[in-house]
């Protein structure tokens, strides 16, 4: 939209200062006056004023005249209405448009900032947007989104503490910085890290010897395309078949089967039980992939004889329906 009024705006600009470029021709020309008299006489004549004229005006400078005065003030009215109606416009959708995004970020509550909107940020948000979860968007040129596209962008740089700011980082739950340097990610990470100590950071790393940089400025997972593209290749010559099941069990929009975490609240039901007794696997169908433990440890394969206790997470496999109530056993009761 805003594309398109600084359009509607320059050809304006460009009709006005044709016809008045027309005018200033014409007289000097046809009566011989100079430059300050012709542009005079030209801007009188448009606007319709009806000041003295600058001398007296020979037969073709009076046919001159009449020819500007037909073409050139209906054009000039047009132009000049035109121009004001798309900055009108403009400044209005603008007012509008800043005060709805303002006033959505402001209810936006453990959300996550995503910095940078290229190929890797529209893959996450497109995954985000699948699992319904919140996010907003900071990008140095928002008009790469599709017009009409229902995502919460703002155009600023994100290494900028007062961008951060505003986009709630405060109360935001989650940070993916994915810019296209190693150092603005640095620079992300950095501010992230120090504005809200507890949130969880996500940077990417292109070149080598960035991921200990990245982590050491606070992040908390670096990830490097490269080195999960290259893995992702050989596995898929090697074990192709447990490559296209962690695809079909992660990928989102897939009815049959999914990869979900399930963290076990304080006052669960399930705190204290065995998975056995728990009937996940019996009831629901579910498979308990891995514990992860509220101390980081990763336990892998539980027996049906582990215990479930406040604080895990655990690593779960089925359909999503019965995924669904298996996060409603992990919940605290109310």
């Amino acid at each position: 939209m805003l594309k398109e009024i600084r359009k509607r705006l320059i050809s304006s600009a460009i009709l006005i200062a044709f016809i008045i470029a027309f005018g200033i021709a014409g007289y000097m020309g046809i009566e011989g006056w100079n430059f300050l008299d012709s542009l005079y006489m030209t801007i009188i004549t448009l606007s319709t004023v009806g000041y003295k004229e600058v001398g007296e005006l020979s037969s073709g400078g009076r046919l001159f005249t009449i020819i500007l005065i037909i073409s050139g003030v209906g054009t000039m009215l047009y132009a000049l209405s035109a121009g004001a109606k798309s900055l009108l416009e403009g400044e209005i959708q603008e007012i509008f448009g800043r005060r709805r995004l303002e006033k959505k970020v402001k209810e936006l509550r453990d959300h996550y900032i995503i910095c940078g909107y290229g190929r890797m940020g529209k893959i996450i948000c497109k995954e985000l947007k699948g699992r319904h979860v919140k996010f907003i968007i900071i990008e140095k040129q928002p008009d790469i989104l599709k017009e009409g596209e229902d995502t919460l962008i703002f155009e600023g740089d994100a290494t900028k503490d007062e961008m951060l700011k505003k986009v709630g980082i405060e109360k935001a739950k989650g940070l993916v910085s994915v810019l296209p340097t190693d150092a603005e990610n640095l620079y992300v990470v950095l501010s992230a890290r120090v504005l809200n100590p507890d949130l969880f950071i996500v940077a990417r790393a292109g070149e080598e010897g960035s991921e200990q940089k990245l982590l050491r400025a606070g992040a908390d997972r670096v990830i490097s395309p490269y080195h999960i593209g290259g893995l992702r290749m050989a596995q898929t010559i090697i074990k192709p078949a447990v490559v296209d099941f962690i695809e079909f069990a992660t990928k989102t929009g897939n009815i049959d089967l999914q990869m979900e975490e399930i963290p076990i609240q304080e006052g669960s039901r399930l705190v204290g039980l065995t998975l056995d007794e728990c009937g996940i696997g019996k009831e629901l169908g579910i498979i308990i992939v891995a514990i992860k433990q509220a101390t980081g440890d990763m336990k892998f394969n539980p027996t049906f004889r582990s215990t479930v206790k406040a604080g895990d997470t655990l690593i779960a496999l089925g359909e999503i329906a019965k995924l669904k109530i298996l996060e409603d056993m992990s919940m605290a009761n109310k």
